[in-house]
């Protein structure tokens, strides 16, 4: 059952840290023109810094608004609506089409991939059966009126997971997605908030969004702010704690992707790992922490002591009050940090490879079984060799306490947490070489020049880093 201090809106509840500004932000974007996504992940592939590659594709995805005032006026503020007029614009990024290819040739499985849902007379329900969802059954449900989500495309399509892995290094945390397809004149979801920043991109169709603003400082529900009919072409964003509800109009069937990230990215969520740690560390250095508690406290404490008036009480609080503000002097917050950024690099999809890093990688060494024998086997890394991480954010450096790990996103599976974090040991004569590389991107820095202990020490951290998928080389590996 919800807390008392929830706000019903829309037949939901929300809570009251979910407020956002009551304004919404229309853009009307008239011109026909737009460049096609093939095209565009093309002439990305060609820019070789990756965070620069991010930029340009989130400026693509919510043209013709300037990212840098995106971020600055509306990013968790306010919901954006863009108008393009242009049902070709996202053209490429999924389809109807593919979503039939990929029930007839990929293992996708209901609860797992598929959901199949419907929401009538007030009343949201899921229908999947257990097992494989195949063509048969899957178009049936849809025929009968029931909305038919994608949990993770970016598993089973190559260009919705090309653009996540770049879009992702945009954000600094994870880009994930759905895709929803629904049957004309039915609704799949009840009105509901997502803890997520969404951007629902409309591929094909038509779709009618709705959704409510709270004052939560007054306590007051707004009227509606957003209504409003997507078509193909256009984009809505929701910050995250919007609440909205979308429905498919009588003479057209929708489908559109939703992008997501900033989940769990809060500064909550980062104070969550800082002030356990922060404790256990006040609890070893600082004897105040360590003092007991008042041998009568429950008498007066607690919330059927919470109305009573009692000095004692007055003093107790003000005595928390202080050990809080002490507590910030211990914090660990580069460790707290460290290990955000480690969950981030487990949620990370990994890189798609352009032809040009795959060819400069192990992935397109040319060791290959030829003629009954193994040959091109022996390529070799030398100290003139130039050499640089094949992403920015691949990889990042943390430390426990006694060794130096070195977390990366190269073996990550394209499903969700399908494989377990993934991290190699650094020696201590090796990492000033480690950040030397972290820091040098993009640039290509030779091997000689890595601030190692010594030359074998440069080569073998780079023939690692090679090995594991994280470097590239500025030409093609050649036998020695």
């Amino acid at each position: 059952e919800a807390p008392a201090s929830l706000v019903e809106i829309c037949g939901i509840s929300l809570p009251p840290y979910l407020s956002l500004s009551c304004c919404m932000q229309e853009v009307q974007c008239g011109e026909k023109s737009g460049e096609a996504l093939e095209a565009l992940l093309s002439d990305l592939a060609k820019v070789s810094n990756s965070r620069e590659r991010a930029s340009r594709l989130f400026q693509w995805l919510i043209h013709p608004i300037p990212s840098m005032s995106f971020f600055g006026d509306t990013w968790e503020k306010k919901p954006v609506l863009i108008k393009r007029q242009n049902p070709d614009y996202y053209k490429g990024l999924f389809s109807t089409a593919e979503f039939d290819r990929i029930l007839r040739q990929d293992d996708v499985q209901y609860g797992v991939n598929l959901d199949v849902t419907s929401y009538t007379n007030g009343k949201r329900d899921t229908h999947n059966p257990p097992g494989r969802a195949l063509p048969f059954t899957v178009w049936e449900f849809y025929e009968s009126g029931c909305s038919l989500r994608m949990l993770n495309p970016q598993a089973f399509s190559s260009t919705v997971w090309s653009v996540l892995s770049i879009l992702q290094e945009q954000f600094g945390s994870m880009a994930g997605a759905n895709v929803y397809l629904t049957p004309p004149g039915t609704q799949g979801f009840a009105p509901h908030y997502d803890d997520i920043e969404a951007f629902v991109v409309q591929l094909e169709g038509k779709k009618h969004w709705r959704s409510k603003y709270t004052n939560f400082s007054q306590s007051e529900i707004g009227k509606p702010i957003l209504e409003v009919v997507l078509e193909a072409g256009d984009l809505l964003y929701f910050p995250r704690g919007f609440i909205h509800q979308g429905d498919c109009l009588p003479d057209a069937h929708s489908l559109h992707i939703t992008v997501s990230s900033y989940q769990r990215n809060s500064w909550g969520n980062l104070l969550a790992k800082v002030v356990p740690a922060a404790l256990e560390m006040a609890m070893e250095e600082d004897v105040d922490f360590r003092r007991g508690l008042p041998v009568d406290y429950l008498t007066y404490m607690g919330v059927q002591n919470s109305d009573e008036e009692d000095p004692r009480r007055a003093q107790f609080l003000s005595r928390i009050e202080e050990l809080m503000k002490k507590l910030s002097t211990f914090a660990p917050v580069d460790a707290a940090v460290d290990q955000k950024a480690r969950d981030y690099l487990h949620d990370c999809l990994p890189p798609m490879l352009t032809a040009e890093e795959r060819a400069s990688s192990v992935q397109g060494a040319p060791s290959r079984w030829e003629d009954g024998e193994a040959v091109d086997v022996g390529v070799t890394i030398r100290g003139h060799t130039r050499v640089r991480l094949i992403r920015s954010g691949i990889a990042r450096l943390c430390s426990d306490g006694e060794a130096v790990w070195l977390y990366y996103t190269a073996d990550n599976s394209r499903v969700y947490h399908k494989e377990e974090p993934k991290s190699i040991e650094i020696k201590a004569e090796q990492t000033d070489g480690m950040e030397f590389l972290i820091h040098a991107y993009p640039k290509f820095v030779t091997v000689g020049s890595l601030p190692c202990e010594s030359a074998e020490d440069k080569v073998s951290l780079a023939e690692l880093l090679f090995e594991k998928g994280l470097i590239h080389t500025a030409e093609p590996l050649q036998r020695s």
